[in-house]
């Protein structure tokens, strides 16, 4: 127990034998239960986790890898079935600070939030150990989750280090999260549905010798894709299905205004080209007015939508 609420952690882990036993020693004493979920490993992990005969931990092991996702969810599954208040994620390769797990859960029990997350860029020495690839990747990545989620305040979305109250938990459709490495960032995006107060918490990473499956070639051609579908959806379900609001009228108006000015004006760019005519002044104004506001009215969606991020 935790300031008198029950606490659980899930641990998805995959070949993570080496790690695991530490992960498990290092767990506070306040924490109820270890739900360590063996993502289908070949190295032991599962036979690991168990021989350390801590009497919090329940060992769970899939038939077929499922990803990070689909292990935490099976995590958060059982957490709420145990009858948890409180579901703290830690991955099992030793990279977060137990440590700092407090500070995750003081967020939700009293300061009110819903949702807690890590944020490695709050703390100037994890910048120094951070790959300059992984920084890199991240802040690109954090633009586009900002977008899709409607979290504009929020930053480092792919820590993987959350706490959630199961109640809000109890709330998403867990069949809808992505399960493979979208997962933290398609938590976001479903929390932003039901206005649940998301909290940005400074917690160094610890970086060693274990290796990401993360494929960044594979995050460059998936994640932009998924984020743009998570946005559309995001609207639709925010602005349109539950509250409908200018917001989508003035973001769909403006999609369709810009990419008419945008394909008619490069029509009539190849049509000069082609013809050594020159176009009227009028015809331009045709493309060049409804780019420019359908420009503006998207702008202003924008603006809108980061004054409705849950605070």
């Amino acid at each position: 127990m935790y300031k008198d609420h029950s606490i659980a952690t899930v641990i998805p882990a995959h070949n993570e034998a080496g790690h695991i036993a530490q992960v498990i020693k290092t767990m506070p004493d306040f924490v109820d239960h270890l739900i360590v979920v063996d993502d289908n490993s070949r190295d032991g992990t599962y036979e690991a986790a168990v021989a350390c005969e801590d009497r919090r931990v329940i060992a769970i092991k899939t038939t077929q890898n499922k990803g990070v996702g689909g292990a935490t969810i099976m995590g958060y599954r059982k957490g709420i079935e145990l009858k948890s208040q409180i579901i703290v994620k830690m991955d099992g390769d030793g990279q977060m600070d137990p440590d700092y797990l407090s500070a995750l859960l003081d967020a939700l029990i009293e300061q009110g939030y819903d949702y807690a997350k890590g944020n490695r860029f709050l703390v100037s020495e994890s910048l120094s150990f951070m790959p300059r690839h992984r920084v890199f990747g991240n802040v690109i990545l954090t633009f586009m989750t900002k977008l899709a989620s409607g979290y504009w305040h929020i930053f480092d979305p792919q820590n993987g280090y959350t706490a959630i109250k199961c109640e809000a938990l109890r709330t998403l459709d867990l069949n809808r999260i992505h399960e493979r490495f979208f997962f933290e960032n398609d938590m976001l995006v479903h929390l932003n549905y039901f206005k649940y107060r998301v909290k940005d918490v400074a917690i160094p990473a610890r970086y060693g010798e274990e290796k990401s499956d993360l494929n960044p070639f594979k995050v460059s051609l998936t994640f932009p894709l998924l984020l743009l579908r998570r946005f559309f959806h995001r609207v639709y379900q925010k602005y349109v299905l539950r509250d409908f609001s200018p917001i989508a009228l003035f973001l769909f108006l403006g999609l369709a205004l810009f990419t008419w000015g945008t394909f008619f004006g490069i029509y009539l760019y190849f049509h000069t080209v082609s013809t050594g005519l020159a176009t009227p002044t009028g015809t331009i104004m045709l493309a060049l007015l409804p780019l420019i506001l359908g420009f503006q009215l998207i702008l202003q969606a924008i603006v809108l939508d980061i004054q409705e991020t849950p605070k």
